[in-house]
């Protein structure tokens, strides 16, 4: 059976571990050749890249570029076309995190919160939109979050990011409407992933409760369904946004987020 995406190429950011990874094996299962990218060496990252190309049988590649340096960026998206021979889709998916009052908040972490979770993703767009424009096809989803519709306390840096990344969003398929591109947000809330599953041991140690009751504590405060997205949720949400039947769908942005944003 053909696959939907065969032989289109794909760049996604953030994408050793966690939803980069998912988003990217999903795209690699649908037939496309893949960019890795994350901040291990290419040494660490092979036994990665290895898995990924025996699952899928597809070319898949690494390059450790540092999101927060523009000519690094601009690296990466030269080496996909190099390498893979062009770029399709892109998706911006990287992005850090640290928690503490607008007072409090240290600058460099401000910077490099805002340098990553945003600024990497004009400075991929930026790269992009021309190989897509030439080929009159392409398809960017760039990895917003709830915060990027709604705020929470704490986090002033990266609700700032993920809100700039929906209005960056917006601007870029307003300009590339004509153009056979598409560009759109996906908006997750709670996903399960490494990171989180630690979160879940620590509180359920922390408050000697059961998993499965820490589970249901982290979600109840935000997450009205009380379950996890999972990240091959995510990854088939993307593979639908490079398909056809959501070829004029640009510009929106796609909660994933068990109803927190409904409330």
């Amino acid at each position: 059976m053909a696959k939907p995406l065969a032989n289109k190429v794909a760049l996604v950011t953030g994408s050793t571990s966690g939803i980069g990874l998912g988003i990217a094996s999903r795209l690699a299962a649908a037939g496309c050749h893949v960019m890795l990218n994350g901040i291990e060496t290419a040494a660490q990252a092979a036994p990665i890249v290895a898995k990924l190309k025996s699952q899928s049988r597809k070319k898949i590649s690494y390059h450790g570029a540092d999101m927060s340096r523009p000519d690094e960026v601009a690296d990466l998206v030269d080496a996909t076309v190099r390498d893979l021979g062009g770029l399709d889709i892109l998706v911006n998916n990287a992005g850090i995190q640290y928690t503490a009052c607008v007072e409090d908040f240290p600058v460099a972490k401000w910077d490099a919160i805002i340098g990553i979770n945003l600024s990497s993703s004009f400075h991929t767009m930026r790269k992009a939109v021309p190989v897509m424009r030439k080929a009159g096809w392409g398809r960017i989803i760039n990895i917003a979050s709830t915060h990027g519709l709604v705020a929470s306390v704490n986090k002033a840096a990266y609700v700032a990011a993920k809100h700039g990344v929906l209005g960056l969003t917006k601007v870029v398929a307003l300009e590339t409407a004509e153009s056979g591109i598409t560009v759109n947000a996906v908006c997750p809330g709670w996903v399960r992933t490494p990171l989180v599953e630690k979160q879940i041991d620590d509180l359920a140690s922390a408050e000697s409760i059961g998993k499965d009751e820490a589970v249901i504590k982290l979600l109840a405060a935000k997450q009205p369904s009380k379950r996890f997205t999972e990240v091959d949720q995510l990854g088939d949400l993307v593979v639908f946004l490079c398909s056809e039947a959501a070829a004029n769908m640009t510009g929106i942005a796609i909660p994933v987020d068990g109803g927190w944003t409904a409330q």
